[in-house]
């Protein structure tokens, strides 16, 4: 049988080519090979407050830009993650296995929840929920970024612990981390994550965002000083930064994009970055209003979730087996 794998990304906010590059495009690599789980995971948005319109309207964005960008929901499993109630209740279960203290030590709790008053308790359990995603498929490999890694750490963990317990039967999940493109950073500040939070717009791409608006943040994006286009994260993050976008879009490695722009100042490199994204996006943008447009995704995320619902079930009741709960009957 094939491995399975599992991602999913949160319908909050519009998705940027940080996404893209660091998760969707690994999507349509993977699912020639794995049998693949990709939710748009509605319940994680909801750790902190969601306009309930702007939920709808993004998670059917999130949706139909995985299908846009060419995940196949012939071959992959493409389905709202709220669809799939197994999801939540094993994320229950989950919550019981796992130690205020090992919640307390996540850094997303830390960094989202700095400098609040209130915050919501779903924001401090949700890796539990996150570990429940997981192993209700039993996956085998989950693509994450390096802000995830600790996540499927605790995902591990917890999987041995049930094990352990009730007897083996949770997959403990290997990571998948491209080498390149796995975090792209903020066009204004490279040692910052893209991220569709960032409230400057002009820190990110957003796939959406028309030719005329991505040539204008290219060329606005913030450069080292110096002029010389060479790959040196350590001294020279913000150049390295786009030449690692360039790369991703265009399949030239680094060391071809040196030596195309050995001798050149910053300008000419970035008004051709801004051309090489207008190129690979507006396909993905005539796809996703086609797909927009046709009436057919709802069909689509019905016909992926009842096949999730499937597996999540069997395993569902597998491990309320284990743990002693008395079957419906």
């Amino acid at each position: 049988m094939a491995k399975k794998v599992l991602s999913g990304i949160q319908p909050s906010g519009s998705l940027t080519l940080g996404n893209y590059i660091g998760a969707i495009k690994n999507f349509v690599k993977l699912q020639k090979e794995y049998e693949c789980f990709f939710m748009v995971v509605d319940l994680h948005a909801i750790t902190v407050t969601q306009e309930p319109a702007a939920l709808r309207e993004n998670s059917e964005s999130v949706a139909a830009l995985y299908l846009a960008a060419g995940i196949d929901p012939a071959i992959s499993n493409v389905y709202m993650q709220s669809h799939v109630p197994q999801h939540a209740e094993l994320g229950w279960i989950m919550t019981t296995l796992t130690a205020m203290g090992e919640l307390e030590r996540m850094t997303q709790f830390k960094d989202k929840s700095s400098g609040k008053d209130s915050v919501g308790s779903g924001l401090f359990v949700y890796p539990s929920l996150m570990a429940a995603d997981i192993l209700i498929y039993n996956a085998d490999l989950v693509p994450v970024g390096e802000d995830q890694k600790q996540h499927l750490e605790l995902t591990r963990d917890l999987a041995g612990r049930f094990n352990h317990r009730f007897g083996e039967f949770f997959t403990v999940p290997e990571p998948y981390i491209p080498e390149v493109g796995a975090r792209i950073m903020s066009l204004d500040d490279a040692s910052k994550k893209m991220s569709k939070s960032n409230p400057n717009a002009g820190s990110y791409i957003a796939l959406l965002d028309p030719p005329d608006v991505i040539r204008k943040k290219i060329s606005r994006a913030t450069t080292d000083s110096g002029r010389e286009v060479v790959y040196d994260p350590a001294n020279k993050p913000e150049i390295s930064n786009l030449m690692s976008i360039y790369a991703e879009c265009s399949g030239m490695s680094l060391q071809q994009i040196a030596d195309r722009y050995e001798g050149q100042m910053y300008g000419g490199f970035k008004k051709e970055l801004g051309e090489v994204l207008v190129a690979t996006l507006e396909p993905l943008q005539q796809k996703y209003y086609e797909i927009r447009s046709s009436g057919t995704l709802g069909d689509i995320l019905a016909e992926g979730a009842e096949r999730a619902r499937i597996v999540a079930a069997q395993n569902l009741a597998a491990v309320k087996e284990r743990m002693g709960f008395l079957p419906l009957r």
